[in-house]
């Protein structure tokens, strides 16, 4: 297991700036994960540990991109219809088997070879769509203004033998693993799952499940950074509740570090005197405490314990998920080897007032809408404090406001994380 970068989150400020933060996860979200070989079905979601270079051309040869007749741009009339006799057939899976003699046409299929030419240097060139033509006593009747090359799709168009089809880092969607598919691929060289041990923290906590009595609450962050941690390809394990009590979570957390690559808790971040997590990753490890300029989600400590990376995440829920989203999530994704590990966010148009501190950055919960022009409108969830989990249940997305920005207006555009960029 390879090892975070000494003081790689020191920081001697008061409040660190957001995009400080991300710089410096950045700088030290190096992979610390180890190669395997999964086979092609189960690579969903997965993220490939070396370049895929084709070792084929795709397509392997010229084919026809239609349904119609092969043949020689050169016999074309210019200034009126061509009649050419048909020399035979090419289905595809079925090549024509002999050249193609000039003056002839050849019936041909969809994704059927390319026939060769009959002469040196002579090859067919162009196939007419069979909407376009008619046959006529084994003959077909072609008409003029043709572009030579038309419906003709050259080998190696999608990718030459010897390029690089996927780029290591790569988070493999459906669509890569169909890629690596037509170049007669069964395996691709992945990165195992970082492997992430998470807890939440606190005497007032419950597993769903549990008799709760007054005072108590059901634990719904941990239930929500495990299902976020899954979707990001994690192989989390779930260490329950720690109580309040300093040894308990010092042992607990270091025995998690010697099994992980990362140590995720939600609570105990803050300096009261129930708050035990920053004394006990301190006294394991190192805790370079960033006290971020956001909103919601100041409390939010990285660092280390032993060989394993340490997020210590707020204890509020919507602080826990959008901290997640935009710290933890880059930091992990970039440990278990993905090269793209920061969301995108889109400009939309709000069709809200806010206003904010400058010097913050801060993320509102919104939905979005088409307005009159169907342009997309970022609405704002009515209510939006850092404890109504349903205010992300009921929204679309993140709209983040930057440091400089203390005021936002109906019409003004704004940047917007949909939750679907991070799944």
């Amino acid at each position: 297991m390879a090892q975070l970068t000494d003081d790689c989150f020191a920081f001697g400020g008061d409040l660190m700036s957001a995009e400080e933060a991300l710089a410096r996860l950045r700088a030290v979200a190096v992979p610390v994960t180890e190669t395997e070989s999964v086979p092609l079905a189960a690579c969903l979601g997965r993220i490939l540990a070396e370049d895929v270079i084709a070792g084929r051309s795709v397509p392997p040869h010229d084919n026809s991109a239609v349904d119609g007749y092969a043949l020689y741009f050169d016999n074309l009339a210019s200034d009126g219809e061509t009649v050419l006799p048909i020399a035979g057939r090419a289905a595809a899976g079925h090549s024509f088997e002999q050249p193609l003699r000039q003056g002839t046409a050849l019936r041909i299929f969809t994704g059927a070879p390319m026939p060769q030419g009959a002469g040196e240097g002579e090859a067919p060139d162009t196939v007419l769509m069979q909407e376009d033509c008619r046959e006529e006593n084994g003959r077909v009747v072609v008409p003029p203004g043709i572009a030579r090359g038309a419906n003709r799709r050259k080998a190696g168009e999608d990718i030459a033998a010897g390029d690089r089809a996927l780029a290591a880092g790569r988070r493999l969607r459906p669509q890569d693993i169909g890629l690596a598919a037509s170049l007669g691929l069964t395996a691709l060289p992945l990165r195992k799952p970082l492997r992430v041990a998470l807890f939440s923290t606190g005497d007032e906590l419950r597993d769903p499940g549990q008799a709760a009595p007054l005072g108590a609450v059901y634990d719904a962050n941990r239930a929500t950074v495990a299902a976020l941690l899954a979707q990001a390809g994690m192989a989390v394990t779930d260490l329950g509740i720690l109580p309040d009590r300093a040894a308990t979570i010092r042992d607990a957390l270091a025995e998690a570090a010697e099994g992980h690559d990362a140590v995720i808790t939600s609570g105990g971040m803050s300096t009261g005197e129930e708050d035990h997590v920053h004394a006990a990753v301190e006294a394991l490890g190192r805790l370079d405490f960033w006290r971020l300029a956001v909103k919601p989600g100041r409390p939010v400590g990285l660092g280390r314990i032993g060989r394993a990376a340490f997020i210590g995440l707020p204890g509020n829920p919507v602080a826990v998920m959008v901290t997640y989203l935009r710290f933890a999530r880059p930091l992990l994704l970039g440990l278990a080897g993905c090269t793209e590990t920061e969301p995108r966010l889109y400009p939309v148009r709000a069709d809200f007032t806010h206003r904010k501190k400058a010097g913050r950055r801060e993320w509102v919960r919104a939905s979005l809408r088409n307005g009159p022009d169907g342009a997309p409108l970022a609405a704002k969830f009515p209510r939006d404090g850092a404890g109504i989990l349903s205010s992300l249940v009921g929204s679309d997305g993140l709209v983040e406001l930057g440091e400089a920005v203390t005021a936002v207006a109906p019409g003004d555009m704004v940047d917007f994380l949909p939750f679907s960029e991070v799944s």
